[in-house]
């Protein structure tokens, strides 16, 4: 996981909500839609890097695996 990402999110994230915001106090969609987009986007990116995260700890369960037959052909 890149906690560089994350933050990355979670910063487009509140920059989303205060848009939001904006738009819903002064009454525009267009804000409104903006700040919507920037959330969903942050979303996106944070499922991202549980993807990521889910692949490389499956990666890492195989090669354990792997290694562990390997030893186990040796004996």
């Amino acid at each position: 996981m890149s906690l560089q990402e994350r933050a990355k999110a979670a910063a487009k994230n509140v920059e989303g909500k205060i848009e939001e915001a904006v738009g819903n106090i002064t009454g525009d969609t267009d804000k409104q839609a903006e700040g919507k987009a920037k959330q969903v986007e942050a979303n996106v990116r944070n499922a991202s890097e549980d993807v990521k995260d889910k692949a490389k700890d499956v990666a890492d369960a195989v090669k354990d695996k792997a290694k562990d037959v390997a030893d186990a052909l040796k004996k």
